[in-house]
């Protein structure tokens, strides 16, 4: 059974850090692509990160946000530096079977249960 399981959430002030990891258990990512996603209260899942071997972001974190996996680990990790209140949501990983940097959710095979990053102002 595959699961992707995200940790690292938490709440900060605003300028503040935090890092997600997931893990994946289940079969091995390698060569997959793999994606961080948030969801804030009312509005749509929207693609944060994604990187199979070259990261791409989204304009909203380029410069303030890192995705980087470690493969002999299973694991994807998010390091989001310069944390905004507008940076407030459940954070999702997930993990797509599609190369060429997937931007939509229904590109994504598989998802974590989400971690919620809280930033106050």
């Amino acid at each position: 059974q595959v699961q992707l399981v995200e940790s690292g959430g938490g709440s900060v002030q605003a300028g503040g850090s935090l890092r997600l990891s997931c893990v994946a258990s289940g079969r091995t990512f390698s060569g997959y692509t793999m994606g961080w996603f948030r969801q804030a209260p009312g509005k749509e899942r929207e693609v944060v990160a994604c990187m199979r071997y070259v990261e791409s972001y989204a304009d909203s974190v380029k410069g303030r946000f890192a995705i980087s996996r470690d493969d002999a680990k299973n694991t994807v990790y998010l390091q989001m530096n310069s944390l905004k209140p507008e940076d407030t949501a459940a954070y999702y990983c997930a993990a797509s079977r599609r190369i060429g940097g997937p931007q939509s959710p229904v590109d994504y095979d598989w998802w974590g249960q989400g971690t919620q990053v809280t930033v106050s102002s």
